[in-house]
């Protein structure tokens, strides 16, 4: 009897479950944000921005301030261009905040 290894077993999966495909997707979605982020605002600034989720191509984060949320918001289009070229397509539209 073989093993199969974890990496085929999730590829099978997600090839007949697409909402665990799309679930995943957006995870990336949330980790690569946590990047760009740092890359366009730095450490500090970055540690104040959350990720939370991907809906319908809206990235939703976390503000820790209001002069931080006026930031992102200066500066979507640059940090969706940067996101999806990461990403290889366009799979983010705009940038929801919440403080």
């Amino acid at each position: 009897m073989g093993f199969t290894s974890v990496n085929d077993t999730l590829g099978k999966k997600m090839d007949t479950d697409s909402a665990l495909k799309t679930q995943l997707e957006a995870a990336e979605v949330v980790k690569i944000s946590t990047k760009v982020f740092v890359d366009i605002f730095g450490e500090k600034s970055a540690a104040q921005i959350k990720p939370l989720f991907l809906k319908n191509r809206t990235l939703t984060v976390t503000c820790g301030s209001s002069a931080i949320a006026q930031e992102i918001r200066l500066k979507q289009a640059e940090i969706v261009e940067k996101m999806n070229k990461v990403l290889g397509g366009n799979e983010v539209d705009r940038i929801r905040y919440l403080l």
